[in-house]
């Protein structure tokens, strides 16, 4: 079992900059792969970002790559989301979530049952 709790979001203005931090429990955090989802008011879950937990290979969403960072570290059995240039479309609850398999950060995977833990979100506001 791998519990996972988010933090760090607030309210920031457009161009700011935020650190999400994922925090995990359980023995065997660093055996899995890790994910950044969102999503929005009225809109679709979003995949954000995804790191690999065996060569820290991350990958991201057309929409956020060059502005947003996933990094790992397993030592303390944390997971983080640097933001930076956010914009107003950037607004949505984030989420983190772990799976066992490489295929859905390949995929860029957004449905829930695609991952085997969620956490809770942590609301991301930006304004205009």
């Amino acid at each position: 079992q791998v519990q996972l709790v988010e933090s760090g979001g607030g309210l920031v203005q457009t161009g700011g900059s935020l650190r999400l931090s994922c925090a995990a429990s359980g023995r065997t955090f660093s055996m899995y792969n890790m994910a950044w989802l969102r999503q929005a008011p009225g809109k679709e879950r979003e995949f954000v970002a995804g790191i690999r937990w065996s060569t820290s290979d991350s990958y991201y969403a057309d929409s956020v790559e060059g502005r947003f960072t996933i990094s790992r570290d397993n030592g303390k059995n944390t997971l983080y989301l640097q933001l930076n240039s956010l914009k107003p479309e950037d607004t949505a609850v984030y989420y983190c979530a772990a799976t066992r398999l490489l295929g859905p950060l390949l995929q860029r995977a957004r449905d829930r049952d695609r991952y085997d833990f969620w956490g809770q979100g942590t609301q991301v506001t930006v304004s205009s």
